[in-house]
Parts: structure tokens; sequence; C-alpha cells
């Protein structure tokens, strides 16, 4: 990991979004199954949103720009995926309107 990843990480652990920020409220400090959680983490050249390294689930959090990033997403999820980790993305609205949702769908791809 560079220098260069680590402040930007850091930079967008300072810049995050309200969905980020609200996710990041029910993850942290265990507070999920006694699990640890960690955002905005360095991992093979990209920065993730939110680790479980104990599971090896990483959440990632989508706003409107990764309607025309799919493509790379795509890309950069199977690269991820190839390395041992499951990947499981949620759009911003869900944050915003369905928390449930989102927590119970974590508890479940934590579980498979």
């Amino acid at each position: 990991m560079t220098t260069e990843q680590r402040q930007f990480a850091r930079k967008l652990r300072q810049q995050s979004t309200k969905p980020e920020d609200i996710l990041w409220s029910l993850l942290r400090n265990r507070q999920l199954d006694g699990l640890k959680f960690r955002r905005q983490v360095p991992l093979l050249g990209y920065t993730v949103d939110f680790i479980c390294i104990d599971r090896k689930l990483i959440i990632e959090i989508d706003g409107r720009q990764h309607c025309w990033e799919a493509g790379y997403d795509a890309a950069r999820t199977r690269e991820i995926e190839g390395h041992g980790f499951r990947v499981i993305r949620f759009g911003n609205t869900d944050l915003l309107w369905d928390r449930d949702a989102v927590i119970a769908a974590i508890r479940q791809a934590l579980s498979d």
C-alpha cells in the first residue's frame, strides 16, 4: 500500500457521504454481530467502502456516478472476488430509505 493510497483513503473518510455515514454508524465498534468493520480501506489498488476482513466481505455504497461506471465496477468486483472476497453493493437510496433491509442483506452475506 502506497502513501498515496493511504492519503486518498483518509480523504474519503473525512469527506464521507450521508449514506456512508449512516452505514458506518450501524457497523462501527463491532455493533453488527460483534464483527470488526473498517471503512475506506486500500485493497488491491482500490479503495473499498467497508470491509470485514474476518469474513472477507466488502460492502460498496454506490451513488449516481456508478451508473456511468458500471463496466469499471464490474471489472473491479471480479478482481477483488478473484482474491477470495465477496462484494455486495447498495445504492445510496437503499441506506436512506430502508436501513433494515440493508442490514438484513449484510447479515445474509455474512452467513453465506
